[in-house]
């Protein structure tokens, strides 16, 4: 058995703390003014000291820039949610700190101790958490992810201490020994993870937990390192500007859209009799859905008075109202604003049973965000395959999603805005922004002709609905609704 090595004197200790103490309040009043986020992520095997780590930087830090996160086994409401829902919705605001004690890599390594599994498992979990790290690093959040290592010989130690004191001992369970007798294994299955999910913007940076002085203080350290690297980073980003000039990346997309026949016709009586056939379709299809416990989503887009929300409506009539939920996305809020753009989205993910209706969504990152010059380049650029991601990753676990874009004709459009201008009880839809949209309509076109290139996928496929015809339009929803979740159902 192996023996302790010398420890940090409590002298030097106090000395060296008092002044990265200093150092890290004043790096919180800088974070107020930067860009970013910061998540700490603490990791090791039992006994290495997260809890007490985490303890000192709270004492450290001011408490009213920091955020304290532990995730434990999930909730039957977690489990009813794509697996990174959870994470997503406590994901601390821009300018904070997050100091996570647990996190996605918890129930990864709690999982491998309470019964061996492949490790091609292991390893395709791991991905999927490189995969959402990715995605908060490319969107400027500082991951800075902690390893504390500690032997077997010094775990074991560490734990008869504990056990030997009546003050300490019941923080020793029969959980933490058997950690203890399969460490070689859990290392094993760690040193994977680590491997897996080492990547720039989110390093893993292993530190010895036996000295627990130096381990503070090593930590506190790096929190400091990695910040100013952060700063420096984000300052040399450009700003986010409107494009002189739009240019297709995927002309195919825009041919597709122009393509689109919009001399649809349908009466009023046809539409009637159609309407009650593919709203009762509609309505089994998603009884039976809700039923199985799967979770459906719809994301609609549109051009401005495309008749977005008369589809809708007709679409939820079909639909017991205590089944579903219809968000209307505007503008981000503030508190949007400090957050992941598709932070706002996840927080409205349907659990199993449930159906959730977006009226506009996600999708506006790589519209009106690329176009108005909300975000830059390689942001809106980079927007293609996260959405992809975030999509796969609902359909992974079960829910069905369904988009649209509802599409009119310039000539349409404008003869719908002069309606509305000159009718009281509509008046209210229109404002300055709508035409000034509609100027810019050519840009537009091209940006949505991307949209469609690069995000219709199979599991996740676009439905291009003509809209000219409003009655057409509504049904047509109905029909390719009615139809896509009896598919997913017979898959």
């Amino acid at each position: 058995m192996g023996k302790a090595r010398p420890r940090l004197s409590k002298k030097t200790y106090q000395a060296r703390a008092s002044r990265l103490r200093e150092q890290l309040v004043q790096l919180q009043v800088e974070l107020k003014h930067v860009p970013f986020k910061v998540l700490l992520i603490l990791a090791g095997p039992e006994g290495a000291g997260r809890g007490n780590l985490l303890n000192t930087l709270a004492e450290w830090l001011d408490p009213r820039g920091v955020e304290t996160f532990s995730y434990h086994a999930p909730t039957e409401n977690e489990q009813a949610h794509p697996p990174q829902w959870r994470f997503w919705r406590s994901l601390p605001a821009i300018g904070r700190i997050g100091l996570y004690a647990g996190s996605w890599y918890t129930e990864t390594l709690r999982e491998e101790a309470r019964g061996k599994r492949a490790l091609s498992h292991v390893a395709g979990e791991a991905e999927r958490i490189r995969d959402f790290e990715q995605l908060l690093a490319d969107g400027g959040t500082l991951i800075i992810k902690v390893w504390l290592q500690l032997s077997k010989d010094a775990q074991g130690r560490r734990l008869r201490t504990l056990r030997a004191e009546p003050a300490t001992a019941w923080r020793v369970t029969e959980e933490d020994w058997h950690h203890h007798r399969i460490y070689d294994r859990l290392a094993k299955t760690a040193r994977l993870i680590r491997a897996k999910t080492d990547r720039p913007g989110a390093r893993w940076h292993l530190i010895d937990a036996e000295d627990e002085r130096a381990r503070d203080l090593a930590v506190g350290q790096l929190l400091l390192t990695q910040f100013r690297q952060q700063r420096k980073k984000m300052a040399r980003l450009p700003r986010p500007a409107a494009p002189r000039r739009v240019k297709p990346l995927r002309p195919s997309g825009l041919r597709r859209l122009q393509a689109l026949p919009l001399d649809q016709d349908l009466s009023e009586k046809d539409y009637d009799a159609l309407r009650e056939k593919w709203l009762g379709r509609l309505s089994r299809a998603v009884r039976d859905a809700l039923a199985a416990g799967r979770s459906i989503v719809f994301a609609f887009e549109g051009w401005d008075a495309a008749g977005k929300g008369g589809a809708i409506r007709r679409l939820t009539s079909a639909i017991d109202p205590r089944d579903y939920s219809v968000v209307s996305v505007a503008k981000p809020t503030d508190e949007e604003k400090h957050a992941h753009y598709l932070w706002r989205f996840w927080r409205d993910i349907p659990r199993h049973g449930r159906m959730t209706v977006f009226d506009r969504s996600w999708y506006g990152r790589v519209l009106v965000e690329r176009l108005e010059g909300f975000c830059r380049e390689d942001e809106w650029r980079r927007a293609f395959a996260e959405i992809n991601a975030f999509e796969r990753e609902l359909t992974d676990h079960g829910t069905i999603v369904l988009k649209y874009w509802l599409h009119v004709s310039h000539a349409e459009q404008l003869r719908r805005f002069r309606e509305r201008e000159a009718t009281a009880h509509k008046r209210h839809k229109m404002n300055a922004e709508d035409w000034r949209n509609r100027r810019k309509r050519a840009a537009y076109e091209i940006a949505v002709g991307d949209m469609l290139a690069l995000t219709d996928k199979e599991n996740a496929p676009w439905h291009l609905v003509p809209a000219d015809n409003k009655r057409y339009a509504r049904l047509e929803v109905l029909r390719s609704a009615a139809r896509q979740i009896t598919a997913a159902l017979e898959e």
